[in-house]
């Protein structure tokens, strides 16, 4: 049931629309409006929303605004690549393009208010106007003075205005270290599963039943949930599954209340799609091609685990996945040429139950680990810090783990914690057959 939202000085009419619009987030309306005022009362002069991305924090200005026919200008800091650009798109949006062009080629903050003052004058707000500030944390990086006089803004111009700046982090990072006016702070809390659940269940498919598309989403969320809670995100994949999610019932194999079997032919999609949250390495419909061509492992949804690798790293970390999984006695025999005669019974296998695949890997020196790598390149490299700065670089994307103490500076210890679909993507990238070197499948 859709809230009721009253204010006085609004029309009801509008309030229901803006609430019919804005679900799960009747709270936050009602605190806004009560912030605001009525349209003719002076507002708060500056409010700071916070929260994480995917809120509504946007959304819920743009719905509020526009329903309510309020003056207003959304600015986003990202686009505002000066602050020329800024004081432009604020005149330009409350007193047109004559009141833009009379700001200089390179305007200070005193030219801004000046000219803002000067318009003022001419035309006075008969309502408060309000100047939404989307990515504020950009200001962080502009002029010391721009953020605290942004605050400050209605008792600068003399006018009534209110600023209003979104942000996806708290107000203690923006707080100047000389002081500076304190905004009102409104916290926009992500979306619970039930909230996810009722907004993304209004997106429904016009061939298909609420009750259906809703079993949907709560499939959905059951696989995602605890992993992505980004609505965007979310109403992403939604849609880009719901036509393998409706494939059975299509061909008419099942029913829509057959939820067990719809469930078991769109669980591994599902699973398949969790490896690529958030990445967008391919296009909606490159995606859907794929489904239906079904080859198996779906090999281009790991193609983020070595396009961005340089070369070098890629056979450093297969020589980590060798030390990790090859015993220490082997190495002689897969990376020697002349290596003598070896018996072969000295490699097989006694006595062994399980495999090093299934024992996990296991921490090796790195001595070991540059003797493998200058033997497995396929050219000669000459042991420089770049190398030692690449093994850094794997390190910090958790590629490798170090397990040895930091003060062990002399023979640090690492393990390859990458999965071996993982490291068979990194060797066909640079035509290594890792499969060959391999212990575990002699």
């Amino acid at each position: 049931m859709t809230a009721v939202l009253q204010h006085p000085g609004y029309d009801e009419e509008k309030l229901q629309r803006v609430a019919d619009q804005l679900p799960c987030r009747h709270g936050q309306v009602g605190l806004l409006l009560s912030l605001m005022g009525q349209p003719h009362q002076y507002s708060y002069p500056s409010i700071f929303i916070y929260g994480h991305r995917a809120s509504g924090k946007s959304h819920v200005m743009q719905i509020l605004l526009r329903e309510l026919e309020l003056p207003h200008a959304t600015i986003s800091c990202v686009e505002c690549v000066s602050v020329a650009l800024l004081f432009e798109q604020v005149l330009l949006s409350f007193f047109g393009c004559d009141a833009a062009s009379l700001l200089p080629r390179s305007p200070s903050l005193s030219d801004f208010v000046r000219i803002y003052r000067q318009q003022c004058s001419q035309a006075p707000a008969r309502q408060t106007r309000y100047i939404v500030m989307e990515k504020a944390e950009v200001l962080r990086d502009a002029d010391v003075n721009l953020l605290p006089a942004v605050l400050r803004l209605q008792e600068l111009v003399e006018d009534n205005v209110a600023v209003i700046l979104l942000s996806e982090i708290v107000w203690d990072k923006f707080r100047p270290n000389t002081g500076c006016f304190e905004p009102l702070l409104l916290h926009f809390p992500d979306y619970s599963k039930g909230e996810l659940l009722q907004i993304l269940s209004q997106d429904r498919h016009p061939s298909y039943s609420a009750e259906f598309y809703s079993s949907y989403i709560n499939l959905l969320l059951g696989v995602f949930y605890s992993v992505c809670r980004d609505l965007r995100e979310l109403r992403h994949l939604a849609a880009l599954n719901f036509s393998k999610f409706c494939e059975p019932l299509t061909q008419g194999k099942v029913k829509e209340t057959d939820t067990h079997k719809l469930w078991r032919n769109i669980e591994p999609h599902l699973k398949k799609a969790m490896q690529t949250v958030y990445l967008r390495e391919v296009s909606s419909l490159q995606w859907e091609q794929m489904q239906e061509k079904e080859d198996g492992a779906l090999r281009g949804l790991s193609a983020h685990t070595h396009v961005e690798l340089p070369y070098y790293s890629k056979f450093l970390l297969i020589a980590a996945y060798l030390a990790s999984y090859n015993p220490a006695r082997t190495d002689k025999r897969f990376f020697l040429k002349h290596h003598g005669k070896i018996k072969k019974t000295k490699f097989q296998k006694k006595n062994e139950k399980t495999s090093n695949h299934l024992l996990g890997p296991k921490p090796f020196p790195l001595d070991r680990l540059l003797a493998i790598f200058y033997s497995v390149v396929d050219s000669r490299v000459a042991p420089t810090a770049s190398i030692f700065s690449q093994i850094s670089s794997l390190v910090t994307l958790q590629l490798l783990t170090q397990v040895s103490h930091d003060d062990q500076l002399d023979a640090p210890k690492y393990k390859c914690a990458v999965s071996f679909d993982f490291i068979c993507a990194i060797s066909r990238t640079v035509n290594f057959d890792i499969v060959e070197y391999l212990y575990d499948f002699l």
